[in-house]
């Protein structure tokens, strides 16, 4: 059974495809880079695979399950074992951290006593102990993803789909993520990760799927899509896979 499967996934904002007819296939137990220029359509694709927008057409499988925004009782089984760390940090700023988790916990169904206990643990992992009562409002950008890692995993999903989880998290916190996400593929969890960071994606992820323009334009192990130029860097694979135009100082005459 594969994690996610799309079929000819399409979303149009009027006129305009953003997503254009994409048909992804990740097995389970993979650590998936999803990559693409601004624009590319990779928020898009998330914000249906989580459920926040309805595709105009298509199919979402995630677990096995159809999934149809428009009907919030289809997929629920899958929805309460999957983990979301979305672009926007879409917390509760009027709670504590340690407050958030519990609420979240017990949004999936935990006991009191286990998600608060759950909460606890999180909070420590992700050395967020120090913020103490201070309100989510208070915290910095770093400190607002630890906390939502820590809410996507206080159920024990077995499928994460994160959006940018590492953008404004200081290297520390950045390391105690990726060993904690390595980890959690080593035992069968599926991570389906956007970034713009191409260094984590190249040193993290299994395979790979390249969006442009709306549309699928590669996907593979890396090996596989470097066509057998083994001193290709992600960057480079990046680059030439998209067609940009390779630009320096010199195209500005006043430099």
């Amino acid at each position: 059974m594969l994690a996610i499967e799309t079929k000819n996934l399409r979303k149009t904002y009027g006129t305009k495809a953003a997503v254009d007819g994409l048909s992804l296939s990740v097995p389970q137990g993979c650590f998936y880079g999803f990559l693409g220029p601004n624009g590319a359509g990779k928020t898009t694709t998330i914000k249906m695979l989580m459920g926040v927008a309805q595709p105009t057409s298509g199919e979402i499988f995630l677990l096995g399950e159809p999934i149809d925004a428009a009907q919030p009782e289809a997929g629920l089984n899958a929805r309460r074992r999957i983990g979301l760390v979305p672009d926007e940090t879409l917390l509760f700023d009027n709670l504590t951290g340690g407050e958030y988790l519990e609420f979240i916990g017990r949004m999936y169904g935990l006991q009191r006593p286990m998600a608060a206990e759950r909460a606890k643990e999180l909070i420590d992992f992700f050395e967020l102990a120090g913020a103490g009562r201070k309100l989510i409002s208070e915290y910095s950008k770093g400190m607002r993803k630890r906390v939502a890692m820590a809410a996507a995993l206080i159920h024990r999903p077995q499928l994460f789909l994160m959006d940018e989880p590492f953008e404004g998290v200081d290297a520390v916190g950045a390391r105690l993520m990726k060993d904690l996400l390595l980890d959690l593929v080593k035992h069968g969890s599926t991570i389906f990760l956007t970034s713009h960071v191409l260094e984590v994606v190249e040193r993290l992820c299994d395979r790979i799927a390249i969006i442009h323009e709306g549309n699928l334009v590669a996907e593979g192990t890396l090996d596989e899509l470097r066509q057998g130029s083994e001193n290709e860097t992600l960057e480079d694979l990046f680059v030439r896979t998209v067609g940009e135009q390779h630009r320096t100082a010199a195209d500005l005459s006043w430099l």
